[in-house]
């Protein structure tokens, strides 16, 4: 037996229903979104978006033109959604959606004559009908509309950017397209959900520039071998992954040898600890709203680097170790202005402890997550949330991220009032 042999073991038991999608997280629900499906080949990915959505919690309708269903069967689009796909104009004007509102619209695939038709205002088919009234809407301020170009490289032409630069004009929002063999080709689920959920974030962070760091910071011995801890940068990816959905404009500073998130975010690998040094300081040099430094940063560096490989088998080989420069002060340093979250991690000591520890930093940071060595295993993690009024205990590394995040929306929600009083 063999990875690729089945052993007619029957699958494993679940609670799913045939329906039902496995939730990644609520940060749609409560919220309608029009699926409108287009001619283009693409079209046979559309149930994967619909099930992707409903995973963050949204309710899907897929409206599909007459050549969409060329390319996907109207019944995998039925299934996907749990509802009956709607593919012409009727009296129920369904179109229109005045019974019940739709929080966006998603063009995805979207075709060039589609956007075309988009930008000259011609509702001559139900999505382009459907699209007029979304436009409508959003200039009303009461739903938000999202394309993504699909396409093959040839119709890439001055009609297309024109007519795309008109419509974003008016507020409509383009997704980029994943660039692959010469085509506009459809971006990833994943990207297109968060892209969904930015959209439609109402967060005080949408615009907000942040970066957060993650991982570790290694230190090179020679030209191949290096120093290194055991920190891989999930929970920082997890906070990064938050605040984007939240639409702020985020950074994650990732040390190399970390794990390296599957989630849509922009991601920056720090090579060595001077890297890190070096970007941290580059970007809070020109300007942050906060900075998340969860990063495990090298405390230690050899005194002398080799330049080559130390050769192998030459027996014992010691190491001598100085301090490295504390990042974090160097950053606050140079932005006093900087919202700060700074982390503190601790083995074997008390939570009184730790408290203790941790609130040394909040001389110069707001809040300061502190955590201990045996309570985090994996996706499981205990965080204490120490500020100068309060110490509040988070469980799970999604909710350490979420209450991060809280922390700096209710900063930048207060900002305005602040900047007024002074």
């Amino acid at each position: 037996m063999n990875l690729f042999d089945w052993d007619f073991a029957a699958p494993t038991p679940s609670d799913m229903g045939d329906h039902d999608v496995p939730p990644a997280s609520a940060r749609l629900t409560g919220k309608r979104v029009a699926l409108l499906v287009t001619g283009g080949i693409a079209a046979m990915k559309t149930p994967q978006i619909a099930r992707g959505l409903r995973r963050h919690g949204a309710d899907v309708v897929a409206f599909v033109s007459t050549d969409a269903l060329r390319y996907v069967a109207r019944e995998a689009l039925e299934w996907a959604c749990l509802g009956q796909v709607v593919d012409g104009l009727t009296w129920r004007a369904e179109h229109l959606s005045d019974d019940a509102p739709f929080d966006a619209y998603l063009v995805a695939p979207a075709t060039h004559n589609t956007i075309a038709k988009m930008a000259a205002g011609i509702g001559d088919t139900l999505v382009t009908s459907a699209l007029i009234s979304a436009l409508g809407r959003m200039e009303q301020g009461r739903t938000r509309i999202l394309v993504a170009p699909t396409m093959h490289g040839s119709m890439h032409n001055a009609q297309l950017v024109e007519n795309s630069r008109k419509l974003a004009a008016q507020g409509v929002q383009f997704i980029a397209p994943r660039d692959a063999y010469g085509k506009h080709n459809l971006p990833d689920t994943a990207v297109i959900c968060t892209a969904v959920g930015r959209a439609l974030s109402e967060s005080a962070l949408r615009g907000k520039r942040i970066m957060v760091t993650a991982g570790p910071t290694p230190v090179p011995i020679d030209g191949v071998r290096r120093i290194v801890n055991r920190f891989r940068g999930r929970l920082g990816a997890d906070i990064a992954e938050e605040l984007t959905w939240r639409g702020a404009d985020v950074e994650l500073l990732l040390g190399d040898g970390a794990w390296r998130p599957s989630a849509p975010m922009q991601v920056t690998i720090a090579r060595t600890y001077d890297d890190y040094r070096d970007m941290v300081l580059d970007r809070v040099g020109k300007g942050l709203f906060a900075g998340v430094f969860s990063a495990g940063v090298a405390d230690y560096r050899p005194t002398q680097v080799v330049d080559g490989k130390i050769v192998s088998g030459a027996g014992e080989y010691p190491l001598m170790l100085a301090p490295t420069e504390k990042v974090i002060d160097l950053a606050m340093a140079a932005n006093p202005q900087m919202h700060t979250v700074a982390f503190k991690y601790l083995e074997k000591v008390t939570e009184e402890e730790l408290i203790r520890v941790a609130a040394k930093r909040l001389d110069r940071a707001g809040l300061v997550v502190a955590t201990r060595g045996e309570d985090t295993r994996g996706r499981d993690q205990r965080a204490l949330m120490v500020r100068n009024d309060s110490v509040t205990p988070v469980d799970g590394k999604a909710r350490i991220a979420s209450a991060i995040a809280d922390y700096l929306e209710g900063l930048a929600g207060t900002l305005p009032r602040q900047i007024a009083a002074e």
